[in-house]
């Protein structure tokens, strides 16, 4: 017999720590390969992992609510004589204590390399997709592997923002320097080994004293205040959202818009029998219009990399589509959203709506968006400014739809009207090419037809 402990892996796209939100298993239960274990939190959804190998549990080495980095043992398992390890454990997963040593272990050949346009996460104990390539597998250690470090990259919505080379990191953890305080001087918002050292030779700053907490209750018979620690989605979320204000330039521009016809499309669509089984809403017809009105203005669906100099061309459409869970603001993108027809584009948004409520969106849903929208109008608010979200060029707001009086054929009548909101980034979109999208919007939204016209 032996015990094997199970790392914390990297669940997707350098993901640094994760919560753990709940354990599945207790020390003496039995456990079988790909049973579902433990259940955390990252900075984009919930994930849970599953076990790598079989045997007994022996001890559950981190508590439910702690917060620990990537790499870090979470459990041990009495696993058999013999037992294999896991076929395609995912970095930093496994590590064997006290049992055979690596030349004992089987180790399967690599697979070929894969270009990195093909790869994709895989969790541990799961195979990838059929249509995807798999990643090259790893032996495991006699001793729990470290974390990966990882290179430094511009952050998506949902990613730590803090940017800083790999022997950077290593110093800052050696020193004991909190990367998230050290500010950056180096090319395009990277910390340096200077900015490091510095930091830890500054005269640690004296804490101001905390301020009273009131006493008694207050609404519903709960206490009058409450500290919750910010992380995971939360945490992830203010800094991306922070970094992106401050990063491009936002311009946001608005127009009111009679969507009658648009409404009563949507009404003969849910009749019919291609939509009698998908929910269907004015949104799906937004963001169809949004893929037409991209490509007459390449712009607003383009990046900015700061690093290379460069304006990257995006000439496909991957549409995010901004959706509030409890644990925060996250935005799931249709992969290739202009590619798809209506009914099945309305399909994907209920999907990733779905999957975003329950917390479970997936890491790759959360990379690679190229132009984004909210839908504020489902909380029956007419507008707002959006901040961008970072590496995009644009993001729609999406206003309540109500019925109002407008003046339509030279007399006043009830007619279905909303507000649309468009920010984009003033550095890749002047008010021309703004201007000219949101218009666009607007007319495909006032008369459908447009879009025989322009798709």
């Amino acid at each position: 017999m032996s015990v094997s402990q199970f790392n914390l892996p990297d669940v997707g796209e350098g993901l640094t720590e994760a919560e753990i939100v709940s354990w599945k298993v207790k020390p003496g239960d039995a456990v079988k390969v790909n049973d579902v274990i433990v259940e955390i939190e990252t900075a984009k959804s919930l994930v849970e992992l599953p076990c790598p190998f079989a045997g007994v549990v022996e001890t559950l080495l981190v508590e439910e609510g702690q917060t620990v980095d990537v790499g870090t043992p979470i459990i041990a398992v009495r696993t058999g004589e013999g037992t294999a390890a896991p076929s395609s454990p995912a970095p930093g997963s496994a590590g064997v204590v006290g049992g055979p040593t690596e030349d004992m272990v089987p180790t399967p050949p690599a697979p070929a390399a894969v270009p990195e346009a093909e790869r994709q996460a895989v969790l541990v104990g799961y195979g990838p997709r059929t249509t995807a390539a798999k990643r090259r597998q790893r032996k495991v250690a006699a001793e729990p592997a470290p974390p990966v470090a990882e290179p430094a990259v511009e952050a998506p919505l949902a990613r730590v923002s803090v940017l800083a080379k790999p022997p950077v990191r290593k110093l800052a953890k050696d020193l004991g320097v909190d990367l998230a305080t050290v500010t950056p001087t180096g090319p395009n918002g990277t910390i340096t080994r200077d900015d490091v050292q510095a930091a830890a030779a500054a005269p640690a700053a004296v804490p101001a004293a905390p301020a009273a907490t009131p006493t008694g209750t207050g609404w519903d018979g709960l206490p009058r205040q409450e500290r919750v620690a910010i992380r995971s989605v939360r945490k992830a979320t203010a800094q991306a959202v922070t970094k992106s204000a401050f990063t491009a330039p936002h311009v946001t521009e608005f127009v009111t818009v009679d969507v009658t016809r648009t409404m009563k499309l949507v009404d003969r669509l849910r009749d019919s029998r291609e939509f009698r089984d998908v929910k269907l809403s004015p949104l799906a017809v937004l963001a169809k219009a949004v893929c037409i009105a991209a490509r007459r203005t390449p712009d607003v669906n383009a990046r900015w990399d700061d690093a290379a100099g460069e304006i990257v061309v995006q000439r496909y459409v991957n549409l995010g589509i901004a959706a509030a869970t409890p644990r925060g603001l996250v935005v799931p993108n249709v992969k290739d959203a202009d590619r798809l027809p209506l009914r099945e584009l309305a399909v994907a948004i209920n999907r990733l709506a779905a999957t975003a409520r329950e917390g479970k969106t997936p890491p790759e849903d959360m990379l690679g968006g190229t132009i984004s929208i909210t839908n504020v109008g489902v909380f029956g608010v007419d507008t707002g400014t959006p901040i961008l979200p970072p590496g995009e060029a644009a993001i729609v707001a999406f206003g309540a739809v109500r019925r109002q009086p407008w003046v339509h054929k030279g007399k006043v009548k009830p007619r279905w009207v909303t507000t649309l909101a468009l920010s984009f980034d003033h550095r890749l979109v002047d008010g021309e090419q703004g201007s000219r999208f949101l218009a666009d919007l607007a007319a495909l939204l006032e008369d459908p037809g447009n879009a025989l016209v322009w798709g």
